[in-house]
């Protein structure tokens, strides 16, 4: 269900995104049009699409990785010894990272701020920065629980 609601809003952003940057685009160039705003909404929904885009790859383990020592170890207990590692570094990554996003979320709660054009929350775009740190910390966790932290070369070969 999870995976589903993620899907939506990453298909969703991407439409919104594309549609509003191409109606942009329209409107400069050939209507001479200069709308208020317009740049503001792709900007919020481009966050939206990255961040979920962030989350979608860390449940999937297809974030970019590299993976040359992987590669290289032949044991298979260094092999799940790299994993925990890597996991353990991405915990701790993604814990810093909720922790960023906590201090902008309670700044812009403390000092409410909005955008120039259409004086929508700066709550919106943060709110998808809050949601990506805590979604990446829940797979990161996953990733070290299981031991699966990364792409394992050696893995595809056995199936």
């Amino acid at each position: 269900m999870i995976a589903r609601l993620l899907n939506t809003i990453a298909i969703t952003a991407s439409v919104v995104v594309a549609g509003l940057v191409f109606f942009m685009v329209v409107a400069r160039y050939a209507l001479e049009w200069s709308i208020v705003g317009i740049d503001e909404l792709a900007l919020i929904s481009a966050m939206w699409l990255y961040m979920v885009g962030g989350i979608i790859a860390s449940r999937r383990a297809e974030h970019l990785v590299v993976d040359f020592l992987p590669q290289q170890l032949t044991s298979p207990f260094l092999l799940r010894l790299h994993q925990r590692v890597v996991a353990l570094i991405m915990v701790a990554t993604t814990m810093f990272f909720i922790y960023l996003a906590w201090r902008m979320m309670s700044f812009a709660i403390k000092r409410p701020q909005t955008t120039p054009g259409l004086g929508l929350p700066e709550l919106i775009p943060l709110s998808s920065l809050a949601l990506a740190s805590i979604g990446c910390f829940a797979y990161a966790m996953r990733d070290l629980i299981t031991g699966r932290a990364c792409h394992n070369p050696k893995e595809e070969g056995d199936k």
